[in-house]
């Protein structure tokens, strides 16, 4: 029950419940047939994930043409860029939330993961992600969008999940939170040694990339504008500590504007020790390949990601090297023989474009959301962002397009300006666009 769908492609741009399939979509033998929805023409479209990518597009799906079904085991969407304010308390976790089930009214939301696909008989197997109920269940799509997203990468080292906090969710903001205040609170005990508070005091984060930095950079504004007013005796022990496997941070921004956030952070007291390998972590330390072991009160990984098991192990779809989904430039699926595989697709961080990989960005995601529903909607829809980061001070730096008449990158407090106002714009809401700049 497809339509074809002709116009110009994008060239730029999980496991667990719903109500099982009614008997009438299953046949004598219990095998799940294709979703036949009464009076839409465009069948059952159902979309896997609730994050950038899934949520722009849920937003405009024509529900007319389309039984719209998202399954995800988070009910709420996470504007993500702002995580790293909200675990300082910069903004408060309510502001970078909203419902999916607000998105769009017309569509059916079952909060679950999606453990397995079969392509074949065009079936989901999911469970629930909800306390008490582990009975799993299967339902059948004419049409599917895969946007799971990713997994953070620990590139195996072990002890990284046990010891480390990852920057992906609320609950993980909460926590970061939550260890930065209780070692502050150790810190001031009477019966604390000073080469105990210099420990719990440091606070190392490992990835120069955008996360890494831009978190870096507000918990060093906490420290230094809100820290240093409840706990004076100990702010001058404080340390923040990024590391990075590379030669430098922000490797995937401009030479020009990397070099200024470094000497920012050099500024600031920021420390950053590049070419640096880690071997293990263990209880409140790294320890290096060469053996040498760095104490830490707080330790935020934010080194990249990887895919989800759902997609490392869906089959014939063929993958990248990172283990991502390969696509057409019209989102499609393809096979290991560079087919498209009928009527799925995929895009987020979960996906990539064969021949034109894009970084697996909130941006990207986003705007491959908006493209995608443009073309199940018929409508052709392209557009780009520009990679902006904040480095503390109410300073940040801003890539530019490359036709554009302004200069190749902009820093400092213009570039905060626009890293403010882009991410106030792009808040989902008009009430989170007022409790934004209120809690700001």
């Amino acid at each position: 029950m497809s339509c074809l769908l002709v116009h110009t492609p994008l060239s730029l741009a999980c496991r667990r419940p719903t109500i099982p399939l009614c008997a009438a979509a299953r046949n004598p033998l219990g095998a799940v047939r294709p979703a036949t929805s009464i009076g839409k023409t465009g069948g059952r479209l159902v979309i896997l994930g609730s994050g950038w990518a899934g949520l722009k597009l849920l937003g405009g799906i024509n529900t007319k043409d389309y039984e719209v079904l998202m399954i995800a085991p988070r009910n709420h969407f996470v504007f993500t860029p702002l995580l790293a304010s909200t675990s300082v308390g910069t903004l408060e976790f309510r502001t970078i939330t909203e419902p999916v089930r607000h998105h769009n009214r017309k569509a059916l939301y079952h909060q679950a993961w999606c453990d397995s696909i079969d392509l074949t008989t065009r079936s989901l197997t999911c469970m629930p992600a909800l306390p008490d109920h582990t009975q799993p269940f299967t339902l059948s799509y004419d049409k599917l969008v895969i946007a799971v997203g990713a997994y953070s990468n620990t590139f195996g080292i072990p002890g990284v999940e046990q010891h480390g906090f990852f920057l992906k969710e609320i609950s993980h903001a909460q926590r970061v939170r939550a260890r930065i205040i209780e070692c502050f609170e150790m810190a001031s005990e009477p019966n604390c040694s000073e080469d105990d508070q210099w420990k719990l005091l440091s606070f190392a984060v490992v990835g120069g990339g955008p996360t890494g930095v831009e978190f870096s950079a507000e918990l060093h504004d906490f420290i230094k504008d809100d820290l240093r007013r409840l706990y004076p005796s100990l702010i001058n022990k404080a340390q923040i500590t990024v590391y990075d496997v590379a030669e430098k941070i922000l490797g995937s921004f401009d030479d020009a504007l990397a070099d200024y956030a470094t000497q920012k952070f050099a500024r600031e007291g920021i420390k950053i020790r590049t070419k640096t390998f880690i071997r293990k972590v263990e209880k409140n330390k790294l320890v290096l390949t060469d053996g040498t072991e760095i104490p830490f009160g707080v330790l935020v990984w934010a080194t990249g990601l990887t895919a989800t098991p759902l997609i490392r192990n869906l089959s014939p779809a063929a993958h990248s090297s990172s283990h991502r989904l390969v696509t057409d430039d019209y989102l499609r699926v393809l096979d290991l023989d560079g087919t498209p595989i009928p009527d799925v697709y995929a895009c987020g961080d979960c996906a990539t474009i064969k021949g034109n990989e894009l970084p697996a960005t909130a941006q990207v995601a986003s705007q491959q959301g908006i493209w995608l529903r443009k073309h199940l909607n018929k409508v052709p829809r392209n557009e780009m962002g520009q990679p902006m980061a904040y480095i503390g001070g109410w300073k940040a730096i801003m890539e530019t397009p490359n036709e554009s008449k302004l200069p190749k990158g902009i820093r400092g407090y213009l570039a905060w300006l626009a890293w403010r106002s882009a991410y106030l714009y792009k808040s989902v809401s008009a009430r989170n666009m007022v409790l934004i700049p209120i809690t700001w």
